[in-house]
């Protein structure tokens, strides 16, 4: 007998994933265990007040992540884990040896980047702070830091002061203190209709609902949001606003004055994921800038400098400074402190801004490739961003379509990995996670699709 079924109470449109993702929680928690089986899928739509379709969809999900089994006049039961089984994340979670992997998103890299980190340990290894092994204290450690951080943060367009920033392991780990300083459980959390691949599992495993909001080519919009919130209490806004989205879109000025008031006139507060950072170039004033009082702004260097530089800056508002300091003491106790004084010492010596420079230079070459081989395709990207867009429309089912291309050698990320509560079927290809030749024939097998009549998969 099932000793656990999802919470009407906690689902969030579109219905379907709200209950696969409540029904992935529980078994990542262990709540649901192997072998158990999930109630008739009529008896939880009458449960869950939602129709039959929506239930069959649910679990349709849950199959495709490899985490139930449907079995002929039994029912649904959960799976064992498996090494092979399909994971929430959008990028290849098994086997990508001998594969051109363009699901996960990355910057580009080079021996540069290597060999710059190789002297830079090598200094280290002469010179290397005893606070940067012996340091402990969260609130005395990272007083350089912060200074330096404040440097960096300009180039990002955020104008902050040293006691109103926090240094933290990457954007994920910010992101939780973000949420967890703004939301206690049960509140619900706005966020674009197609976002963040980690935004339901993680509002699940906080205790908080998501609320998803339209979005078009500009990103969300203001209307959408204005009628979500007339409709519930939103506590928070979450929004990648410049080019880290799937869709890839950077929001103009005026339509972010315009959610700025939105903010103010629901007291909402907004959370500015903002990983690329100084790699947009072309981009309006931050968030941070515009509402200064109700916004905590993050950025990280893994994104426009290198992938293992693991750390980054969250700007929290004055009144959120101790529950912040509190959230990030349970969750991290501190950034780890010998890369953080690396990111450091890059941003005093010009090497993050040279980098920078490089990554500019180099996506640019990139995009023009993606322009010359998906020539009269429609796809969304903008020149600093480390990924594109590709719709498929109605023609193209996006599991055939992403099985067919790892067939012939090539990953990618399915759009529905990152719906929230819209699912249009896409794919979000990387264009920085490996050579620019593996990208180019990876590039050309997605042509060679696009242009041949869809196929089932047979194995």
């Amino acid at each position: 007998m099932t000793i656990w079924t999802p919470l009407n109470d906690r689902l969030t449109q579109p219905y379907f994933l709200s209950i696969a993702h409540q029904i992935a929680g529980a078994i990542s928690s262990g709540a649901l265990k192997p072998g158990e089986q999930l109630p008739p899928q009529r008896q939880l739509a009458y449960k869950l007040g939602v129709s039959l379709p929506t239930v069959s969809r649910a679990y349709e999900e849950l199959a495709r992540r490899g985490l139930v089994v449907g079995e002929i006049g039994r029912g649904t039961f959960i799976k064992a884990p498996s090494i092979n089984s399909e994971a929430v994340t959008p990028f290849a979670s098994g086997r990508t040896s001998g594969l051109i992997d363009l699901s996960i998103l990355k910057p580009v890299s080079d021996m540069l980047h290597l060999e710059r980190m190789k002297d830079t340990l090598g200094a280290l290894a002469i010179d290397l702070p005893p606070s940067a092994v012996f340091g402990s204290r969260p609130g005395t450690l990272f007083a350089r830091h912060r200074s330096v951080a404040t440097e960096w943060l300009k180039y990002c367009g955020v104008d902050a002061d040293e006691r109103t920033v926090f240094l933290t392991n990457g954007g994920t780990p910010a992101l939780t203190v973000a949420f967890m300083s703004t939301c206690q459980p049960g509140m619900t959390i706005a966020t674009e209709a197609t976002g963040l691949h980690v935004m339901l599992p993680l509002a699940s495993y906080l205790g908080l609902k998501v609320q998803g909001v339209p979005i078009d080519e500009e990103g969300l919009i203001p209307d959408g949001l204005e009628s979500v919130c007339q409709q519930r209490v939103i506590r928070a806004l979450f929004m990648m606003p410049n080019a880290l989205g799937p869709t890839a879109f950077i929001m103009g000025e005026r339509r972010r004055n315009a959610i700025v008031e939105i903010a103010r006139k629901y007291d909402v507060q907004i959370i500015e994921d903002d990983a690329l950072g100084p790699l947009v170039d072309n981009r309006p004033p931050t968030f941070q800038a515009l509402a200064p009082e109700r916004t905590i702004y993050i950025t990280s260097f893994t994104k426009p400098i290198m992938s293992g530089l693991r750390t980054g800056y969250l700007v929290a508002p004055e009144r959120l400074l101790p529950a912040v300091e509190n959230r990030q003491i349970v969750t991290s106790w501190i950034a780890t402190p010998l890369i953080a004084e690396i990111a450091a010492r890059w941003v005093e010596d010009g090497t993050c801004q040279q980098f920078v420079e490089w990554q500019r230079a180099t996506l640019l070459e990139r995009h023009e490739l993606v322009a010359s081989v998906l020539k009269g395709i429609r796809y969304s990207s903008d020149r600093a961003s480390l990924h594109i867009w590709l719709p498929l429309g109605e023609r193209f089912p996006e599991d055939e379509f992403v099985s067919h291309a790892r067939m012939q050698g090539v990953v990618l990320a399915r759009g529905s990995a990152f719906a929230i509560s819209e699912n249009h079927p896409a794919v979000r290809i990387s264009v920085g996670s490996t050579t620019k030749e593996e990208l180019h024939r990876g590039l050309n097998v997605i042509h060679n699709l696009l242009h041949s009549e869809p196929e089932p998969v047979l194995l």
